[in-house]
């Protein structure tokens, strides 16, 4: 299959490109910049130069494929109504360039916050107006109308691998700057959590096997509790281990002490028995004992 690939050069993009290649696909990785072009084409993909802004340029990425995976979003806070706006425009032009041709168009999009208070199924739709990103997602399973075959990945808040820099990596360099590995409250909250790699495996299973309309729970770990994430943090770096009220959260972490505070336990039972994917690579606390994320 012929898989155009947007974000291609990030985090979960670059692993994914990894793992369809391994599996004999061919992939066309997007890339805004020269540095992003040959991270592309070092995984063995082509290059399409151009970004997530250029709907024209998506839709003929998409009608020249025979898959798509949106991977690529603006992750900058401080412009979330502007990044969801452009999010929305690339998968109306990713979709309008598969319209009529049953071709997967897999959606990037997160856990959190879809059903709190308990554990996130695939079944669970969003419980009200939540991130942008997430309501796009749910626009996108519309194109199943038009001759598509959308599916959904919601992914973990940790996605975390040697290399990481997200939220597991925020964390830790907090930790090293501040000379303490903190959490909020008594640190019960949990944090769902998936390795990188066996999230490129599910996103590939997807787009070969799953049906229109599919929402898929990229989880290995339900939820691990904050307090054992900071704890190990704490070891790995070296550090003492506190806890910090809620009220002097943002103070010590930014703007990622709500996130971490926020209590969020997904399942992927679902997903797994659908595509036969079992996750296989080391789990998070594993990661941080091996040191991954001490430089």
């Amino acid at each position: 299959m012929h898989v155009f690939v947007t974000g291609a050069s990030g985090w979960i993009g670059s692993a994914t490109v990894t793992e369809l290649i391994n599996a004999g696909h061919r992939v066309t990785g997007l890339a805004r910049s020269e540095a992003a072009a040959g991270r592309v084409a070092a995984l063995g993909a082509s290059v399409l130069r151009g970004t997530i802004d250029d709907p024209e340029l998506l839709h003929a990425g998409a009608a020249a494929a025979e898959g798509v995976i949106h991977l690529g979003y603006n992750h900058d806070f401080t412009r979330m109504a502007d990044a969801a706006a452009t999010d929305r425009r690339a998968i109306e032009a990713l979709g309008a360039g598969l319209e009529g041709t049953g071709r997967p168009l897999l959606i990037a999009s997160g856990v959190f916050g879809i059903a709190p208070g308990k554990v996130i199924t695939e079944q669970d739709a969003p419980a009200g107006p939540g991130h942008p990103r997430q309501e796009n997602a749910q626009v996108a399973l519309t194109l199943a109308d038009r001759g598509v075959r959308p599916l959904i990945a919601r992914f973990a808040p940790t996605v975390h691998g040697p290399g990481d820099y997200g939220f597991t990596s925020i964390l830790a360099r907090i930790a090293k700057d501040t000379g303490v590995s903190a959490y909020v409250g008594d640190g019960a909250n949990h944090w769902p959590a998936v390795h990188v790699r066996d999230a490129a495996t599910l996103i590939r299973l997807a787009i070969e096997q799953a049906p229109a309309g599919t929402i898929l729970h990229a989880v290995a770990e339900e939820g691990i509790r904050s307090r054992d994430i900071a704890e190990a943090i704490g070891r790995a770096l070296e550090v003492p281990v506190r806890s910090f009220p809620d009220s002097a959260a943002d103070e010590h972490f930014g703007w990622v002490g709500r996130m971490f505070a926020t209590d969020a336990r997904a399942s992927s039972e679902a997903t797994q028995r659908l595509l036969g994917w079992k996750p296989a690579h080391p789990t998070l606390l594993e990661d941080l004992a091996a040191g991954h994320y001490v430089a």
